[in-house]
């Protein structure tokens, strides 16, 4: 696929490329753990938060609330961190906290202006209600997990997505993850501009995006908008 020159509607997946999770999640972990005298370092903790997620969204579906609450009893646990489970809430309490990136708020003004924009995220109602405290925007179509009762990578986000839309027709996804966003709209054949904040190497036989950049700033000149 490539980015159509028509280009009507812009959907984003939020956390990562919307909002700095990582650094949000590292500051409610570090900060709990201090409770206890334990240090956590971000370069230990972020690829474990990563992967620790997508097992537990790969078995059946539960709140993303919960899933939060057990990526961090069980990142403990990995860690050699003594946190009682009862004390997990701190994760998820934490969401309402994580903040755009810089460009975030200006680069979705400058969209919307010109196109219709939409979330596509992996999280609960609730907890995306409190996000999009730090997003005053108006978005024109919002699909999360709790919606679809699934998680991306599987591709159900997407199709609920195509459905509201009517067409796949005029419709960009831009997202930072390749698992989560990008596989699944290259299967999909939905055109997708990767936001590759951190620079990630493909590996042998990944196919490569229809767009990549750096930020948003550099998405939205790939979708027209400058």
């Amino acid at each position: 696929m490539a980015i159509p020159k028509q280009i009507s509607f812009v959907t984003f997946d939020v956390y990562g490329t919307l909002i700095d999770w990582e650094t949000g999640a590292y500051e409610a972990f570090k900060k709990e753990a201090e409770r206890d005298g334990f240090t956590i370092e971000r370069d230990e903790l972020i690829p474990l938060f990563h992967e620790i997620q997508q097992q537990i969204e790969a078995g059946s579906y539960e709140l993303y609330a919960e899933v939060l609450r057990r990526t961090a009893v069980q990142i403990a646990k990995r860690l050699g961190w003594p946190l009682e489970p009862s004390r997990s809430g701190f994760l998820p309490d934490s969401v309402q906290r994580w903040l755009p990136f810089r460009e975030t708020n200006s680069t979705l003004t400058k969209i919307a202006k010109k196109k219709k924009i939409g979330l596509i995220s992996n999280i609960d109602d609730k907890l995306l209600g409190q996000t999009r405290r730090h997003m005053p925007l108006d978005f024109d179509l919002v699909v999360t997990a709790q919606q679809v009762r699934s998680y991306k990578p599987d591709p159900a986000h997407f199709v609920e997505c195509e459905r509201r839309i009517g067409t796949k027709r005029g419709w960009v996804h831009v997202a930072a993850s390749y698992y989560h966003d990008v596989e699944p709209c290259l299967k999909r054949k939905i055109p997708v501009v990767w936001v590759n904040r951190a620079g990630q190497v493909l590996e042998q036989g990944q196919k490569k995006p229809d767009a990549e950049v750096k930020n948003l700033r550099e998405a939205a000149k790939v979708v027209g908008v400058a």
